[in-house]
């Protein structure tokens, strides 16, 4: 999101099977880490000034904690070096993860089978509004 509406969203069939859902979890924000670099590149380029680091909102605690913590280095070798430009991104300062529950994560809406009040509440998060014309 930028500026408070959503810029970029991405969803695909992995190439790789993860042995955890902490290292699912990783992975997916390794790649949303590329992304970021991506767009803030984009965005130098067009001259769009970002100020703020980029919030990357992950539902895991384990994959939250093995970026920012090395410790968490002897669990995971069999995690494929590529991914840890995560934890590059986030020692850098350039990326910032916080933790967000399964249930406020807004990519929902894309991904999964929601109830009607779940899917209104994300749906207006995402500032989407209906343009009905009257005639």
């Amino acid at each position: 999101m930028c500026g408070g509406v959503p810029i970029s969203w991405c969803s695909k069939k992995e190439s790789i099977v993860a042995l955890s859902s902490c290292e699912a979890e990783y992975i997916t924000a390794s790649m949303s880490a590329c992304q970021d670099v991506w767009l803030n590149t984009l965005m130098q380029e067009i001259k769009v000034k970002n100020s703020r680091e980029v919030k990357l909102f992950v539902d895991n605690k384990s994959a939250i904690n093995l970026a920012k913590h090395l410790v968490a280095h002897g669990r995971s070798k069999h995690i494929e070096t590529r991914f840890h430009f995560l934890r590059d991104q986030v020692n850098k300062g350039k990326l910032i993860l916080e933790y967000c529950k399964t249930e406020l994560q807004v990519a929902k809406i894309f991904t999964k089978a929601l109830k009607g009040e779940k899917f209104r509440d994300l749906r207006d998060v995402l500032g989407v509004i209906s343009l009905s014309h009257s005639n």
